[in-house]
């Protein structure tokens, strides 16, 4: 007997409803944030909210090794990139290890231009925080945006004024606009 079996079927046929569901999850883990439709937002919310408690099962200390292989596996199923199932396990379970659940926010757009569909915005509850800037390479001079106002570069050596000519000269040259400026020459009228 069918009772309360149903599930959204989103107008897809069932093999390519799963192959969705692994694709928006695992894209979902990967960047921690993704843009679709509502429909499919809500039901790719609870099936990433269900392999992040799976994942979760994996923190407690009296865990055996069998079950923790076969919660590994199981994730496999849905998640068929192994570097994505390492950062569930490693970096995004952990985050969660406190709350119950409700692991996935969604915020609301506006409707699609094109073909008026509502959309949606899909993200981790507790996002990682990116570094905006890169650690400066070694051997490699420190470039404009690493010097500050005072004339020192990003480690606090002074930095001659005849640098600073050549470092402006090289910020602005071979640029794509280049070929596009008029060049100065001693003619008034050009």
């Amino acid at each position: 007997m069918r009772k309360r079996n149903k599930v959204k079927q989103l107008n897809r046929v069932t093999s390519h409803r799963h192959a969705m569901m692994r694709n928006m999850v695992t894209s979902l883990f990967e960047h921690e944030r993704i843009i679709t439709t509502r429909a499919k937002g809500k039901v790719l919310r609870t099936y990433a909210e269900k392999l992040i408690t799976r994942a979760k099962k994996n923190l407690a200390e009296d865990i055996k090794p069998e079950s923790a292989l076969h919660n590994r596996r199981e994730l496999l199923r849905h998640v068929r990139n192994e570097e994505i199932v390492i950062k569930l396990f490693s970096d995004i379970a952990p985050r969660f290890k406190e709350r119950p659940g409700g692991y996935i926010r969604m915020v609301h757009l506006p409707e699609r231009q094109s073909d008026s569909s509502q959309m949606s915005i899909v993200e981790l509850v507790e996002k990682k925080e990116k570094s905006r800037k890169a650690p400066p390479v070694k051997g490699k001079k420190a470039t404009v945006k690493e010097k500050d106002a005072r004339g020192k570069d990003a480690k606090g050596k002074e930095v001659k004024g005849k640098e600073k000519e050549v470092k402006k000269k090289e910020k602005t040259e071979g640029k794509w606009y280049d070929r596009f400026k008029r060049k100065k020459t001693g003619n008034p009228d050009l």
